[in-house]
């Protein structure tokens, strides 16, 4: 039998500028020895300049929002360089682990969640420290918003999450498991609930090796612990809560749960954008567009970050 690669979370109203779009320079940047990015300046950065910046969501995602393992969409690169067009700087970077040449497995076993965490509180900390911008404002995508959303929490001015789980990871799987492939469902929510108790296990399903294989399994213990609707309770900052009715991996139903769970957060629904900001007139052109890297991301996605950045 065929084997099955589960898609797994890889598991604004229009507001128009008055003023001239401005240029977009980037730079190569060095947080520390893990974290390298990209940074988007407009051509004048003035003391009321605010910084964005940007969280990939999971898998070897790198700082464009282009999968190591997957389809170039430029999904991060063009929400970037489009916020940077309407004065806000913009810092968006690889995932540790992308920089380094013949990673070992053993090296990729011992990632776990805290340490994107980390990674995601060193970079507001090391802008922070350069004072140079007026407000800092971090943007998680899908597995990045739950990220974001934590090392937020007393560092950061402001909080987007687009197209973030508003449940733990193990609800979210056992559900795509149960409408993509429902005759794994039993099996997928047995192991579900072994490293739900902090355990590892020897898989045996040949079907979900992707899923549940030795490597990746501690780190999906680590995932598993945390739950959105918790975390976003915790913000004191203004938060704006973004989703797309077309996003084939997170509905807009979790962004309901995250905007319910902080009354004060802003939520925005964009109509048509799929999950890697892409707007999707046909169903038939939404999974194709994960592989586009010239389609431009839906234009108000941009424009409702940049109206929230702006407010703050």
């Amino acid at each position: 039998m065929k084997k099955i690669t589960l898609v797994v979370l890889l598991l604004c109203n229009s507001y128009l500028f008055s003023q001239e779009k401005k240029e977009v320079l980037t730079e190569e940047i060095e947080v520390n020895t893990i974290i390298k990015g990209s940074l988007f300046s407009p051509n004048e950065v003035t003391k009321n300049t605010n910084l964005v910046i940007l969280i990939a969501g999971s898998g070897p995602t790198n700082r464009n929002g282009n999968s190591t393992i997957g389809g170039v969409n430029n999904s991060l690169k063009f929400l970037a360089e489009g916020l940077t067009k309407n004065g806000i700087a913009v810092f968006s970077y690889d995932k540790r682990g992308l920089n380094k040449k013949n990673i070992t497995k053993e090296e990729v076993k011992s990632i776990v969640f805290e340490d994107y965490i980390k990674d995601a509180e060193n970079v507001i900390n090391y802008f922070k420290s350069q004072k140079k911008y007026h407000k800092i404002i971090i943007a998680g995508h899908s597995e990045g918003s739950l990220i974001g959303m934590i090392a937020s929490n007393g560092t950061a001015d402001g909080y987007v999450s687009i197209a973030g789980p508003g449940r733990p990871i193990d609800e979210i799987l056992s559900e795509q498991i149960g409408k993509s492939s429902p005759f794994l469902k039993e099996a997928a929510d047995k192991s579900l609930a072994i490293l739900k108790e902090g355990k590892t296990f020897e898989n045996k399903n040949t079907m979900l090796e992707s899923l549940f294989n030795e490597t990746i399994q501690p780190y999906l213990i680590s995932w598993i612990k945390y739950n959105p609707t918790l975390e976003i309770k915790k913000l004191k900052i203004p938060i704006l809560i973004i989703n797309g009715t077309k996003d084939l991996q997170v509905p807009e139903s979790d962004a309901v749960l995250l905007n319910k769970a902080n009354p004060k957060s802003e939520l925005k629904i964009i109509e048509n954008m799929n999950h890697v900001f892409k707007e999707i007139k046909v169903d038939d052109e939404n999974l194709k567009s994960y592989s586009n890297s010239k389609l431009p991301v839906i234009p108000e996605l941009i424009e409702c970050i940049s109206k929230f950045s702006n407010s703050i």
